[in-house]
């Protein structure tokens, strides 16, 4: 390689791996590295759980609670299903977590959800003391991690959390833009009849 192209090499973006990784237990990866994989193996929980709500007509938005490396908690929007207006994602996960560790705090824990928190859930995330909210899809309307609101870093309220944000950004909006797309398609069929 001539010296131009060293340069070129050098001053080029470093590449995003795309295809997912299959570990074997001796791999031994970087945390950082192990974090990253952790984070899309979960959230890809999180949306397989965003499936069934989409199928029962709710919203489509998934999340799971993780503590020490397996899931402790699953949870969907289930407004609809069970007429429950606090009946979202991150609320059902919580309280399966809750239940399964027998108490209130969620130490320690981290939360993945397909959409990023609105105010109630973010509220409820730093009340259960989750250590980490991992999230997919941004929300501009509602969003209380990030887009509107800081609550869950916010130095005023008594516990923060990290937050890492747009971990399969793209897959998690899809599903949500797909499910209104029908949902508006079918409020216009309705109409006419």
């Amino acid at each position: 390689m001539d010296r131009a192209a060293a340069t070129r090499a050098e001053a080029a973006p470093p590449r995003i791996a795309t295809r997912a990784v299959f570990l074997t237990r001796s791999t031994r990866l970087h945390p950082a590295a192990q974090r990253d994989t952790d984070d899309l193996r979960f959230m890809g929980e999180a949306l397989r759980v965003a499936e069934h709500a989409r199928r029962d007509g709710d919203v489509p938005v998934g999340a799971v609670v993780v503590m020490d490396g397996r899931i402790v908690g699953l949870g969907r929007n289930r407004r609809e299903v069970d007429a429950d207006p606090a009946g979202h994602a991150e609320i059902v996960a919580l309280r399966q977590a809750c239940r399964a560790l027998g108490r209130w705090r969620v130490d320690g824990a981290t939360l993945y959800v397909t959409l990023e928190p609105c105010p109630m859930c973010a509220g409820a995330l730093v009340n259960a003391r989750v250590a980490r909210l991992v999230y997919g899809a941004d929300d501009p309307k509602a969003g209380a991690a990030r887009s509107l609101f800081r609550l869950c870093d916010d130095p005023r309220l008594n516990h923060r959390m990290d937050v890492t944000a747009g971990v399969m950004a793209e897959p998690c909006g899809a599903i949500l833009q797909t499910f209104f797309k029908r949902a508006r398609e079918r409020g216009r069929t309705a109409g006419a009849h």
